[in-house]
């Protein structure tokens, strides 16, 4: 569990895996129909308590037991809200596609409907997670929740201001009026300072695992760097001409016959 090379490995195994069973629970949901997607996200509750019981002890933890414990939790917790939003249960107000009309502010506004809940859980559980592990022996599952959030944040809103490669395939039903707020673009402003901030990120991660003086400061770090460079690889997804959903495309059952997606605006 200490050796560096491990770590990597776990974090890019659960990037695919976690990725994949999301997706796969909520097409499976978009095939049952009905109540389906509100019953993943109750069945899927243990998953969140456990998340929420590991950060809880993790906390005091400084070995690398410990840091994996916490990377781990944080994404429990990460991938149960997530699972909410896709199922529809924890998005916004707004549910119609956003007109042709909209522009400016308005277009800002009615995207921001669109998730608003989903937005402000995400904040609510940041803000607890900073006041439980300020001044934490273990900060790890703090900082991986941290890097989720402005990782998720930033590719949100570079889909919203326009990238060339918009992904809309995987998008299940309740989400289908998603696909109108995102927009298509050869480039906007924030796309450049995003990967440079997360390559910039990763460099610092792994400065501080190679100085660092535990060997659960090594795995946390490590953990962190290779998380930080799959959230720059999903950016640069947008722009790139590469199949990237080639890799959970394999493992999903068949769409549903009526497909409702509604394509981002040109």
């Amino acid at each position: 569990m200490t050796n560096p090379w491990a770590a990597a490995l776990v974090t890019l195994f659960l990037w695919w895996f976690s990725t994949g069973a999301i997706l796969w629970r909520v097409r499976h949901a978009d095939r049952l129909g009905g109540a389906a997607h509100a019953n993943s996200v109750f069945i899927a509750l243990p998953l969140l308590l456990a998340g929420i019981w590991g950060l809880g002890v993790s906390l005091d933890e400084t070995d690398a037991t410990g840091t994996y414990i916490a990377f781990l939790s944080a994404l429990a917790v990460w991938g149960w809200i997530e699972l909410a939003f896709l199922s529809g249960v924890i998005t916004g107000p707004n549910t119609a596609p956003c007109p042709p009309f909209a522009r400016g502010w308005d277009r800002f506004w009615r995207a921001t409907l669109t998730l608003i809940w989903h937005e402000a859980l995400l904040i609510a559980a940041l803000l607890l997670l900073t006041y439980a592990a300020w001044n934490a022996p273990n900060p790890f599952g703090l900082y991986t929740f941290a890097l989720l959030f402005f990782a998720r944040a930033s590719a949100k809103l570079n889909l919203f201001l326009g990238v060339p490669r918009i992904n809309v395939e995987f998008l299940p039903r309740p989400l289908s009026h998603l696909a109108s707020h995102f927009a298509h673009a050869r480039m906007n402003w924030l796309f450049p300072v995003s990967v440079t901030a997360l390559t910039f990120a990763s460099g610092c991660w792994l400065e501080r695992a190679i100085s660092a003086p535990t060997e659960a400061a090594l795995i946390g770090h490590i953990l962190l760097a290779v998380l930080t460079a799959l959230a720059l690889l999903e950016h640069w997804f947008m722009v790139l001409p590469l199949p990237d959903q080639k890799l959970w495309r394999w493992m999903l059952p068949d769409s549903p016959a009526a497909d409702t997606s509604i394509p981002a605006r040109k």
